[in-house]
């Protein structure tokens, strides 16, 4: 059995749906992904939750959705769990994984099925006990990137998703390091966290790395969390040249968080980009999460960007129309739970994405509040 998805793999799946829409699936490094990515993060630590997020992995996959999104802390560890379950019924239900884009992240405290009642006993027990970190690598009781944490949390996510490897494993929020440390320390730290990454690759754990950031890559270059893209290229190129795995990052982009497109606020080669353009020029694939923000945008689409797309979309499928639709865009996260919310969310991926005359009018009306 392959470890990661594949090229041909991919292509299958994407064949198996005649209907999809023009756009729907889109080629990221050799490989055919969905427009529109299942993501794992919010719902309670319970049985019936995880029930609930089986089915819509489960739902999702047969709809025409290959891009699956995680994290070890997402919901203590039990939405990799409930990945994996889904990807065993997959397999019995003929999906193979060489056609599925499985993403998780790790630099959060992850915890087992539940909350740590004190959490300086769950790290002292867990990470420092056996050697993997000291609380001085700990920022803000919360965040770990020293490299043999970042092992153990492969190594668990592994085995959690029942998977020999991951195709795209992300340093969670790394800006969040950088409320205790200056910007050499964080350098330094992220450098050996790639080449920690770039060790994994090499023995097939993971197939490419990024970064998973919420406000890194909106903001602006003297702000304090702020990241540079071009930057972060270049430390993977100092470890492992040109052949390296920084090959995705994600951010939150959505009809409320326009600067993914917006702001011009990433150094390149002297000019300043706006970070899909800066992806773009260094051959990076951005994932954009938070499409409907967390649910706040459902309900709350303006009616002339609602006029634009058609009465045929509900107001969630209008806010992720808008931004699987953006130039630069691979795909569009969705926190997808119900197996209701799915069927309703994947009837896009019959509709063509919006072409780019009518993606800019919707992008000026969103700009400027419509």
């Amino acid at each position: 059995m392959e470890r990661f998805a594949t090229k041909d793999g991919t292509a299958k799946f994407a064949s198996r749906f005649n209907d999809a829409g023009k756009g729907h699936f889109r080629a990221a490094h050799d490989l055919q992904l969905s427009s529109i990515g299942i993501g794992t993060y919010l719902g309670n630590w319970d049985e019936e939750t995880d029930k609930n997020y089986v089915e819509a992995i489960v739902r999702f996959v047969e709809l025409g959705g290959n891009v699956i999104d995680t994290a070890i802390n997402y919901r203590f560890q039990r939405s990799e769990r409930n990945i994996g379950k889904a990807l065993s019924i997959l397999r019995e239900r003929g999906f193979n994984r060489e056609e599925l884009f499985v993403c998780t992240k790790a630099g959060y405290l992850p915890f087992d099925n539940e909350p740590a009642w004190d959490v300086d006993d769950y790290f002292e027990q867990n990470f420092v006990s056996k050697g993997l970190a000291s609380f001085e690598d700990l920022v803000g009781k919360s965040h770990c990137i020293r490299p043999e944490y970042l092992q153990s949390q492969i190594d668990q996510s592994l085995e959690n998703l029942g998977l020999e490897g991951i195709d795209l494993f992300y340093i969670h929020n790394p800006e969040s390091q950088l409320q205790a440390v200056d910007r050499e320390t964080f350098e330094n730290r992220l450098l050996k966290a790639f080449e920690l990454l770039e060790k994994n690759r090499s023995e097939g754990k993971i197939n490419f790395y990024g970064v998973a950031t919420w406000n890194g890559f909106r903001i602006s270059p003297e702000k304090r969390y702020y990241h540079s893209m071009e930057s972060m290229v270049n430390l993977a190129k100092q470890v492992a040249g040109e052949g390296h795995g920084f090959k995705f990052v994600q951010l939150p982009y959505n009809l409320s968080m326009l600067e993914a497109y917006l702001s011009a606020n990433q150094p390149l080669e002297g000019n300043y980009v706006t970070p899909l353009k800066a992806a773009e020029e260094l051959g990076i694939k951005v994932i954009c999460s938070a499409a409907l923000l967390q649910g706040n945008i459902v309900n709350n689409v303006p009616e002339e960007i609602r006029r634009h797309l058609g009465d045929s979309l509900t107001d969630a499928m209008a806010a992720i129309q808008f931004v699987r639709s953006t130039p630069g865009v691979t795909t569009a996260l969705v926190g997808m739970s119900q197996v209701s919310h799915v069927e309703e969310n994947m009837r896009l991926a019959k509709f063509d994405v919006c072409e780019l005359g009518t993606f800019q009018r919707l992008f000026n009306l969103a700009e400027f509040g419509a």
